[in-house]
């Protein structure tokens, strides 16, 4: 069963932040979210892109029922989608699908950065509104971007920011899924190592990195959710 919140993010100083990270260093993903479960009780969300269900599996086997939190871009792969949908009917999850009012449009060929935020950082941000911390399954081996990021930090509007996945691998990545047998986007089969909405996201070649897929020929590689 979840529990109150033991604390709220105001509560926590930025040097608390910084030592609770580099103390997880060396924590198990499991410990991590156990802790993140603890202090901040129904007070915390998962946000899932469904590329694949580890961090689900996972944060669901210690918090059954918590809320779970995806952007219906309106731009979503069908594969994506039917993920989704089987992740909510698999694990005692809330999947919370949110998405923007506004009609589809084409701003992602003129301007992407504002098509991410009109149609994933906003929605997901507004839906977080309501939480003191979230969990994601942001993984430093991504992106160079990526490779400082730390485990615990503070986000927007005061939210504390939890990534229980930051120091796995693909290796590690692919272990979990095959021991507990966790949905995967059927997308990463047919050559998509990194899976975001489909006008900006082809397959890569041999060679190439994961997240070269993802806003191929632009200077963007994030949609501003984690920056």
């Amino acid at each position: 069963m979840r529990t109150t919140p033991a604390v709220s993010s105001c509560e926590l100083s930025d040097t608390d932040l910084a030592e609770l990270s580099d103390r997880f260093e060396d924590a198990s993903a499991l410990t991590i979210v156990e802790w993140a479960v603890a202090t901040f009780g129904d007070r915390i969300a998962v946000t899932a892109s469904m590329a694949d269900s580890v961090l689900v599996h996972l944060v669901s086997t210690i918090a059954p029922g918590i809320d779970v939190v995806f952007a219906d871009t309106g731009y979503h792969f069908p594969e994506t989608l039917s993920t989704a949908a089987a992740v909510r009917r698999r694990y005692p999850i809330e999947l919370k699908v949110v998405s923007s009012v506004l009609p589809l449009d084409d701003l992602w060929r003129t301007d992407p950065d504002a098509c991410c935020a009109r149609r994933k950082t906003g929605p997901i941000n507004d839906a977080l509104l309501g939480y003191d911390a979230w969990l994601s399954g942001l993984r430093r081996d991504e992106a160079h971007t990526r490779a400082t990021t730390p485990i615990v930090s503070r986000g927007r509007q005061d939210r504390i920011k939890v990534y229980p996945l930051a120091r796995w691998t693909d290796a590690d990545v692919a272990e979990y899924v095959a021991r507990h047998d966790v949905i995967v986007n059927p997308l990463f089969a047919l050559g998509y190592p990194s899976i975001g909405c489909w006008p900006c996201t082809r397959t890569t070649d041999t060679g190439e990195h994961s997240r070269a897929g993802r806003w191929a020929g632009l200077a963007k590689t994030e949609c501003g959710l984690h920056l």
